[in-house]
């Protein structure tokens, strides 16, 4: 049994049925972020599931300096704040340096360290030390017994608000796999485990427009797999139209399909849920 973490109205682990972490990849426009919001808000009230919103107010890893980055920390905190307002859901993003914990502290309820950035330990400390839940992506790099270094980062300085997100693994250049052995192996330390399905499927090397920069096809599959090997929350990035997405075209899934691919994990997950 993993640990119990209450995040607002939203309880992830210990037992409590799947919750689901979803949005856009990075935010946009205010009108496309609060209309994907209120869409995933109402697919998850109709389904009785826990539901946390996250998008990115700046993705800092783009392959071109030329590419959409997001609106930036202080325009994409009050639009966090607006959404979590507005629709009474916990809210994520992701920090790529110490001095942004601070102010992302005052908004968001879970605070992510990104896979590339996990095993930076100055930053792990200062987001531990902000007291919020702490998502660790674990690295495209990193085997998952691994992970255990960082949670002990984190639980040196007083927190253990921890979740673990498995995002797939290296396999050669520019492809990842997901060893599903992963995520008992991750449950196993003890902290509630979620499956990151959509960037599972990225075709790393093309730009994330390029339909030949994902495999969409895969999400279904993957996620229904992942709910069978027991994971505590699935994290979903989801656009109204991906194809005119800013970032991660090629891998997020479109929002008409999250709720039929919802039905199917949670039934899943009932089941499931039985022999863990």
């Amino acid at each position: 049994m993993t640990k119990k973490l209450t995040i607002g109205n939203v309880t992830i682990g210990g037992g409590a049925p799947l919750a689901l972490i979803a949005g856009p990849c990075v935010m946009e426009d205010e009108k496309t972020v609060l209309a994907t919001a209120e869409a995933i808000k109402k697919i998850a009230d109709k389904l009785k599931i826990g539901l946390v919103f996250k998008s990115s107010y700046k993705k800092d890893n783009r392959s071109s300096a030329k590419s959409y980055q997001g609106p930036g920390l202080e325009a994409g905190l009050k639009l966090l704040e607006k959404v979590k307002r507005q629709f009474d859901m916990p809210v994520l993003s992701d920090v790529h340096y110490p001095e942004e914990v601070a102010p992302c502290a005052e908004v968001l309820d879970i605070i992510q360290i990104p896979a590339y950035l996990c095993m930076q330990t100055g930053l792990t400390i200062e987001v531990a030390k902000a007291g919020k839940v702490v998502n660790v992506k674990k690295g495209q790099f990193l085997a998952p017994e691994d992970v255990s270094h960082i949670i002990r980062k984190i639980e040196e300085t007083g927190n253990d608000r921890i979740l673990l997100t498995e995002r797939g693994s290296c396999f050669g250049y520019h492809n990842l796999v997901v060893d599903f052995k992963s995520l008992p192996m991750m449950r196993s330390l003890g902290y509630p485990v979620v499956f990151d399905v959509t960037h599972t499927i990225r075709k790393y090397g093309k730009p994330s427009a390029d339909p030949a920069g994902g495999s969409p096809e895969f999400i279904e599959p993957l996620a229904r797999a992942g709910v069978a090997a027991g994971i505590d929350a699935i994290f979903i990035e989801t656009h109204p139209s991906p194809r005119d997405a800013q970032c991660d075209a090629a891998s997020m899934l479109p929002l008409d399909r999250l709720e039929k691919l919802l039905l199917s994990l949670i039934e899943l997950d009932q089941v499931t849920r039985k022999y863990l």
